[in-house]
């Protein structure tokens, strides 16, 4: 979807199982880089607090916006912020159907953030 719209684009390898922090995919043009942590399923999916702070950290380390897209059964992505998640007991966050449609931007409008 990067590609076709004139970003380039790499999903990391072992994202998630790596000693250091590393976003699903990197996405970037001249003028915008993403880190994206990908999550989908049914209608509610769940990040832990190491998994938001290590994407925030990578961002800020790598100069680029954190991002969760989310996509669930017939709905397509949708893009949250992490201050956007919703957060559950023990300090660790979730995304739901809900909660992206009223939060999240569709992928059309994040290709076109500057």
């Amino acid at each position: 979807m990067f590609w076709d719209n004139g970003l380039a684009c790499t999903r990391t390898a072992g994202s998630g199982s790596t000693t250091v922090p590393a976003p699903d995919l990197l996405v970037g043009s001249k003028n915008k880089k993403f880190a994206i942590e990908c999550k989908s399923g049914k209608d509610k999916r769940y990040l832990t607090k190491k998994e938001v702070d290590e994407l925030k950290e990578f961002s800020e380390k790598f100069g680029a916006e954190a991002w969760i897209a989310a996509r669930f059964n017939n709905v397509d992505w949708l893009f949250l912020r992490p201050e956007d998640l919703g957060v559950s007991r023990g300090e660790n966050y979730f995304v739901s159907i809900d909660l992206a449609k009223k939060r999240g931007i569709s992928f059309q409008e994040l290709i076109k953030l500057e």
